[in-house]
């Protein structure tokens, strides 16, 4: 497992019980997760003093508990990348901060290539995964079919003094761009996948994982140059592991360009306990 050891702006500070309790910055959330089924003992003396918990609704969904007034947005930082925190009424606050170990490799293969380099990022939520591509040199192309998460990725870039950068913000269903890109002739040298587990395009088009993931990656796959870069896959989908998306993976790229396959879990240390809280997992194809 990859864990995402270098932030200073958020922390895991404990997670028992079915909750987190999570510092960013200075504020204090506690917020469910299903993966933490363990029932041990409160270990951080914290608890008792967060800003706000989120608790679930038996009808779905939920809503937050303001313990203290906080402001709408605030900012953290990561190596140089600001993002804008929000808590959303679906209990995230905008930034996975497990997937700071995909920001620092997407930096490193970028920077390494010495060469201008064009990212496809597709699913691109408030675009922390842009960010640290742009940042690194590359010309993005960010899609998401929310409206609402392009402008906040957006922020996010404005936030980061990268609203000048090479990136193209498009709101669209990713499956359908990927078929326009592919009629357009369209080329990427480096390819981002984060897609949700259940969804609906901007025109009422229903995405449903384990459904549409193969057919999307074999033609996305279609968009890589003749000297691509990588290739990632990111899910928060319990059911589908590391090692299934990293099959996948092995069956397209491998054959037409070689490189290597990886697939791991990803997840977050937890400052109480020491151990390493699993949060997602991700597979890698890298020329």
């Amino acid at each position: 497992m990859l864990a995402a050891k270098n932030w200073q702006d958020y922390e895991l500070l404990d997670a028992t019980a079915g909750f987190r309790l999570e510092r960013w910055n200075k504020v204090l959330l506690q917020r469910p997760d299903p993966q933490v089924i363990w029932q041990t003992p409160q270990q951080s003396n914290l608890w008792g003093r967060v800003d706000a918990i989120y608790h679930r609704s038996e009808k779905g969904g939920g809503g937050w508990e303001y313990k203290k007034s906080l402001p709408e947005k605030w900012k953290i930082n990561y190596k140089g990348l600001t993002f804008v925190v929000s808590p959303t009424g679906f209990k995230h606050t905008g930034v996975f901060p497990e997937q700071a170990v995909n920001w620092d490799e997407y930096t490193r293969l970028i920077q390494a290539a010495n060469r201008p380099i064009k990212v496809l990022n597709l699913f691109g939520y408030t675009g922390g995964a842009t960010l640290a591509c742009a940042a690194a040199g590359a010309a993005v192309t960010h899609v998401d079919a929310s409206k609402g998460m392009v402008a906040w990725a957006r922020d996010n870039a404005a936030a980061s003094h990268l609203q000048d950068a090479p990136v193209r913000w498009i709101v669209d269903d990713c499956q359908k761009f990927v078929a326009r890109e592919l009629r357009r002739g369209s080329q990427y040298d480096g390819i981002i996948m984060d897609p949700p587990s259940y969804g609906r395009g901007p025109g009422g088009e229903i995405w449903k994982l384990e459904d549409a993931i193969y057919p999307l990656l074999a033609q996305t796959a279609q968009l890589l140059t003749s000297t691509p870069l990588f290739f990632t896959v990111n899910s928060y989908t319990t059911g589908l592991a590391p090692g299934v998306m990293g099959y996948m993976l092995a069956q397209l790229l491998p054959p037409r360009f070689g490189g290597t396959v990886t697939s791991t879990e990803i997840g977050l240390p937890v400052t109480a306990s020491g151990g390493i809280l699993p949060c997602g997992a991700s597979a890698w194809w890298v020329k």
